[in-house]
C-alpha cells in the first residue's frame, strides 16, 4: 500500500528513490572534498570556488558573493593570501583597486576537488552495463531539466564548481 501513498501528489516511493539518489551525489560531493578540507575550511574553499568561476573580484564583490561581512572578511582573504591560495592583484582598470585572485595553489585544489568528483562519478557508472548507464544519463537529463538551473548562491553553499 506504500507505493501507492502519495506525497505532494507523487508516489511516495519515487520521491524516496529520488531523495536516495541525491544523498548519494552529496555523498559524492562529500568524498570529494575531504582532502581539500584538511587544507582550508569550508569558507574558504567557498572563495576559491567562486574566483575560479568568475576571475578575480573586488574583496567587497567577493565577499558579498560567498555572504560574509566585509568587515571580517578582509581577516579570512590576509590568512588566505598568507596560506597562498589567493592572491592580491592591482587592477588593470584602477591603481587604487586591489583584486583578489586565486593563486595557482588555490586553482590546483579546486581542479583537484573537481576531477575527483568526475572520477567518483564515473567510476560508480563503470559499474552499470551499457543500457543502465543510457537510462541513468536520460534520467538526470529529464530531472535536470524539470528542476532547472540552481541558483549559484545555492550551489556555493555546498562549495559546488559549476564549471564542470
Amino acid at each position: 500500500m506504500e507505493a501507492h501513498a502519495l506525497d505532494d501528489g507523487f508516489p511516495l516511493d519515487a520521491t524516496r528513490q529520488v531523495l536516495r539518489a541525491s544523498r548519494a551525489l552529496l555523498g559524492i560531493v562529500a568524498r570529494s572534498m575531504t582532502d581539500a578540507l584538511d587544507e582550508v575550511t569550508l569558507p574558504q574553499f567557498r572563495v576559491l570556488v567562486v574566483l575560479a568561476g568568475s576571475g578575480p573580484l573586488r574583496i567587497g564583490a567577493l565577499a558579498a558573493r560567498v555572504g560574509a561581512l566585509p568587515s571580517t572578511f578582509s581577516r579570512t582573504i590576509d590568512r588566505m593570501v598568507d596560506g597562498g591560495w589567493v592572491e592580491r592583484q592591482q587592477s588593470p582598470t584602477s591603481r587604487r583597486e586591489v583584486l583578489i585572485g586565486l593563486s595557482t595553489q588555490g586553482r590546483t585544489l579546486v581542479d583537484r576537488v573537481s576531477e575527483r568528483r568526475r572520477k567518483q562519478i564515473a567510476s560508480i557508472l563503470s559499474t552499470l552495463n551499457p543500457a543502465d548507464q543510457t537510462s541513468v544519463v536520460e534520467a538526470f537529463e529529464l530531472f535536470s531539466e524539470a528542476a532547472g538551473e540552481p541558483a549559484p548562491d545555492d550551489l556555493l553553499t555546498l562549495a559546488i564548481d559549476d564549471r564542470t
